[in-house]
């Protein structure tokens, strides 16, 4: 049975309330710090009625008793500021908090995908929805806090104040803001479609330019800085598109609303004016009903607004968790063990493999590597080389049979414990934007500087390193931009020398090279190889005359199997391709 031990919800109300849970009391103190203010704001409007009452009494103004409704308005107006400002500090911490743990959690789960994932997808892509998850998470929060909890607070407290002066009033103003807000609520939900269309065409036009951003030597090298910008336009104008019908509904909404503003105020401060003309109510019961109404009435839209803004948040962050958040399809078992690698002997026992088209690359094929073996694996590109050492490291699963590494199936360890004990050394050298000395020591981040020197030399890159500006301290830019193939080829060389893995893979390794650099780098694979299991992929197959044993792939089928130059003799495939070559050279 597997596991995957980075589970995140993958719909936006349960992924949102995990952060709640995680800081209980942290967010709950916002929630009543917020409620305490927007309840001070409720009572400021009463206080102004009692001041208002006091100075239209029958007693002289000289001493009519207006001292007390002045300090319990000021106390309150005090009060609810000190109450925002707390709350301001404490939202901005919970908020601020939430979207580094979210940020992480998202991070965490999408490594987590098989490689098959991040080749269906634009990796920029995926790194922006990531980031604007945190920013619509954080505003849907600050919509929560700001502008839905002190609207419902106001009208609670205002319903419980016009009760007190005439309760038929305090039921108007329920069934006034219950309708406003139903009618706005309604429009809003139906425009939910309309907000996930446009988090989709935001989240698709920024995929399109990172993909030609990374691209940019391609379109400088084919001329098409004008045919990327036409494509690009129509990306954007689509977005723009979706994104005016976004802006039009809300914008829709504020009408509704402003209509319904305009009849129900003016219905509750007739029927005010009513009751005072009668000498039902007070002159300060006429103001705080005028007061609270347009207050309620307001608050009503901003809540509603609200709700509808939330939509497009929503919108972001399912659309996010509907990509990220999907299931691993490589996952780790409820409790992995630990790779042990002791000899080194990798075996492929009945296994079969399909693409996600139904495309079949290996059935039920069968392979033993032997400890300490140093096996090519030879054929025409899509005959399965690649694919066969991608699932070595479990980079995707393998659909039917098993794979063993000194008896152990690689599906029942961890993933990290298994790639752990494999150095691999791939034709693209993938470098990070730091320093030299970090890119070696990325396999083994504990490694000694003086280990890392030693891994530069056996890699022959310790002289050129030197060269560089700042030597080893050096920052080789995006990809490792700023170095040449060939040295990019070697740090990695380097690096896979510095993990010193008992299991050693190299798809095209020496590739980037020159024929000087190449000779210098075949004596130091020499050494790297020596004492340790290795499976290599080579198109140049001189690289491979050296090793124990060649397998020929055809159609994810081994068609030959032996010693390179018995393969050689034998007249077949590899014979064929090898004669081919050596001409390719003469000529």
């Amino acid at each position: 049975m597997k596991k995957n031990h980075h589970v995140i919800p993958n719909r936006a109300i349960p992924f949102l309330f995990h952060y709640v849970r995680i800081r209980p009391w942290l967010f709950g103190s916002v929630f009543l710090v917020i409620i305490i203010a927007a309840s001070c704001a409720v009572g400021v409007q009463y206080a102004m009625k009692m001041l208002i009452d006091a100075m239209d009494g029958h007693e002289p103004r000289v001493t009519a008793n207006v001292w007390m409704p002045l300090a319990v308005f000021l106390a309150l107006i005090t009060l609810e500021n000190i109450m925002w400002r707390i709350g301001g500090v404490q939202g901005s911490r919970a908020i601020v908090a939430s979207g580094v743990d979210l940020r992480l959690d998202l991070f965490v789960h999408l490594t987590g995908h098989s490689m098959r994932y991040f080749n269906q997808h634009f990796s920029g892509s995926l790194g922006n929805r990531v980031t604007a998850t945190a920013a619509a998470t954080g505003e849907l929060f600050g919509t929560i806090f700001w502008r839905i909890l002190p609207p419902i607070t106001d009208f609670l407290g205002a319903v419980l104040v016009l009760t007190t002066i005439r309760w038929p009033m305090g039921i108007g103003l329920v069934l006034s803001v219950l309708l406003v807000a139903g009618v706005l609520i309604l429009f809003g939900v139906r425009g939910r479609k309309i907000h996930y269309d446009y988090a989709q065409r935001a989240s698709s036009a920024s995929g399109e330019m990172v993909d030609v951003v990374s691209n940019v030597w391609t379109v400088k090298a084919f001329a098409a800085s004008l045919r990327e910008k036409r494509r690009l336009a129509k990306e954007l104008n689509k977005e723009a598109s979706a994104h005016r019908r976004s802006w039009m509904h809300i914008e829709m909404a504020r009408v509704i609303h402003d209509l319904c503003l305009v009849i129900t105020a003016g219905i509750m401060l007739y029927w005010a004016i009513m009751l005072w003309r009668s000498n039902t109510i007070s002159t300060g019961d006429v103001v705080i009903v005028s007061a609270l109404t347009f207050r309620i009435l307001h608050g009503s839209r901003d809540l509603a607004l609200a709700l509808v803004g939330t939509a497009q948040q929503f919108g972001v962050i399912n659309e996010t968790l509907r990509v990220i958040a999907s299931p691993h399809t490589v996952q780790d078992p409820d409790r992995p063990a630990q790779l042990q690698v002791e000899r080194g002997i990798i075996k492929l026992d009945n296994i079969s493999y399909a693409y996600p088209n139904g495309n079949k690359v290996f059935e039920g094929l069968s392979l033993e590597i032997k400890a300490g073996e140093r096996v090519g694996l030879v054929g025409a590109s899509g005959s399965g080389k690649s694919t066969l050492i991608s699932l070595i490291q479990r980079l995707d699963d393998v659909k039917k049979g098993r794979i063993l590494i000194d008896g152990q199936p690689i599906d029942m360890v961890s993933q990290d414990s298994l790639r752990e004990r494999i150095a691999v050394v791939p034709q693209d050298i993938a470098l990070f934007n730091r320093s030299v000395f970090e890119n070696i020591r990325y396999g083994r981040p504990d490694a000694k500087a003086m280990e890392v020197y030693a891994a530069a030399r056996n890699a022959y890159c310790d002289e050129f390193i030197r060269a560089l500006p700042k030597g080893y301290h050096t920052v080789v830019g995006e990809r490792g931009v700023s170095l040449s193939g060939g040295q990019r080829q070697r740090l990695g060389i380097a690096r896979a020398f510095l993990k010193d893995a008992p299991i050693l893979i190299l798809d095209e390794a020496t590739s980037a090279l020159d024929t000087q650099s190449e000779k210098e780098i075949q004596a130091a694979l020499a050494d790297l190889m020596r004492g340790r299991t290795v499976l290599a992929i080579a198109h140049r197959l001189s690289t491979l005359a050296s090793f124990d044993r060649i397998i020929v792939l055809e159609n994810g089928k081994i068609i030959e199997d032996g010693h390179p130059e018995t393969l050689r003799n034998q007249g077949g495939v590899f014979a064929q391709m090898w004669k081919l070559q050596a001409e390719s050279f003469e000529n």
